[in-house]
């Protein structure tokens, strides 16, 4: 036996989850028993195939990092090796494997934003908002939003505050967060909105589930009682604290925040989630909806699965709106209503299009990213057929646009890191990491 070493860091979770696997664990260093190759100039560190097949319905989160490893760690020219391509990495995977196509596109964007990461913690970003198909700014500065996705990108790659090569990276992100909270429990930085509000919130609570730092659930309960505060009459959020209207890009971000902090145990009230619910329901377009109206001017017509921007008939519906739409049923406790697999259907329908002309023309547009950041959610609920064929699909186009030196593009929206959180964690979903990730 030899033992050699990778780059990978853990959780403890996952430590105990790979000693199911046959791993050890020394320090932060992440060692694999490898077996010396006969013949062989060097040996080939792997995890058996056999060994990943046995072991990975009882652990799943240890045959996901066994595969990055195998990928991160494996010698060109030895035959014998088996690749991760080639491993079934279990059903709750849903079929998908982790490619070392994709693990090393992960690896190149995380070590893009961790050269990106500014001395106060953070990461720069336009601040400014949507205004519909564009993004307008009013300055370039250490964004909570940004920062707080770009720290869970990295959460989601198994790296934990203070531990692993890129523990302080996150640690210093999650200072930054911290400095953010108001007294009111608004997280806001040069008048960032509702939306970084939402990220960060989830951001704490991931940190709160994997540290239980009494700090991060302090300002994490703050937040949690601000989103609560901020909830309309119409049972949503918008770009403002305290709006009197809603829209469902804003509702998707402040539901999965809520329901992340509600599983490690932050008080959210019932009645908040049940009126978001509600919100969400009366969005979706109903086959009676889109008999009785069409119109052929908006960004997508009326068909059935779509849904709406804002609550009521008028508004328009579009793929990021819908993915948004499905991920709050689910964020919610909804998984089995008529508007989850019409949801799902449309999504189907439009991907390519939406690819095209989101993701390849415009250059990574924020809807590209922000769609496909919640449709890849509720794919990966959905399971099955919609799962396997969307995120195959999505992978390709990712690896893609990648630019060789590790960023994801973002031409029209907060910029490259914005871009590069979001692309790298879709591409984590199949680690399976982050507990809002999970099913």
């Amino acid at each position: 036996m030899m033992i050699t070493k990778t780059p990978l860091h853990v959780s403890k979770r996952a430590e105990t989850a790979l000693s199911k696997l046959g791993f050890k664990v020394t320090g932060l260093a992440l060692l694999s028993m490898a077996t010396q190759i006969p013949g062989s100039a060097q040996a080939q560190a792997s995890v058996p195939q056999s060994a990943v097949t046995r072991a990975a319905t009882a652990w799943p989160l240890a045959a996901s990092i066994a595969a990055s490893l195998q990928a991160s760690a494996r010698v060109p020219g030895i035959a014998e090796a088996q690749p991760p391509s080639q491993l079934n990495l279990t059903a709750e995977a849903g079929g998908i494997i982790v490619t070392p196509e994709q693990a090393q596109a992960v690896s190149n964007g995380l070590a893009w934003l961790a050269s990106q990461q500014s001395d106060d913690g953070s990461w720069q970003g336009k601040i400014g908002y949507k205004l519909n198909s564009d993004y307008e700014y009013t300055g370039i500065s250490g964004h909570v939003g940004v920062t707080s996705l770009a720290c869970m990108a990295f959460l989601a790659g198994g790296y934990l505050p203070g531990r692993g090569e890129y523990g302080q990276a996150v640690e210093r992100g999650l200072d930054f967060v911290l400095s953010c909270s108001k007294e009111d429990g608004y997280i806001t930085r040069s008048d960032t909105r509702m939306y970084s509000h939402a990220f960060a919130s989830l951001f704490l609570a991931e940190i709160y589930g994997m540290t239980h730092r009494q700090d991060v659930r302090q300002k994490l309960q703050k937040a949690v009682d601000f989103i609560v505060r901020c909830q309309n009459d119409e049972g949503g959020w918008r770009y403002e604290p305290f709006a009197p209207n809603s829209d469902m890009s804003i509702v998707v971000c402040q539901v999965l925040a809520l329901r992340a902090a509600r599983n490690i145990g932050i008080h959210v009230p019932k009645s908040t989630i049940d009126r978001a619910a509600q919100y969400v329901v009366d969005s979706a377009i109903t086959g009676n909806e889109a008999r009785d109206r069409y119109r052929p001017t908006t960004l997508f017509q009326d068909e059935v699965g779509a849904f709406h921007y804002q609550k009521g008939t008028s508004s328009r519906s579009s793929f990021p709106l819908t993915a948004a739409g499905v991920t709050a049923l689910h964020g919610v406790g909804i998984y089995s209503d008529e508007a989850i697999g019409d949801g799902l259907n449309f999504l189907q329908r439009k991907l390519d299009s939406f690819n095209h002309d989101r993701g390849r023309r415009d250059r990574g547009h924020y809807f590209f990213w922000y769609g496909h950041y919640y449709g890849v959610q509720a794919m990966y609920t959905a399971g099955g057929n919609h799962w396997e064929s969307y995120f195959r699909k999505l992978r390709q186009e990712l690896l893609d646009m990648q630019h060789s030196s590790g960023y994801f593009p973002n031409q029209v929206g907060p910029g490259k890191a914005f871009g590069t959180a979001m692309g790298v964690l879709i591409l984590e979903i199949p680690y399976r990491f982050l507990p809002i990730f999970q099913r």
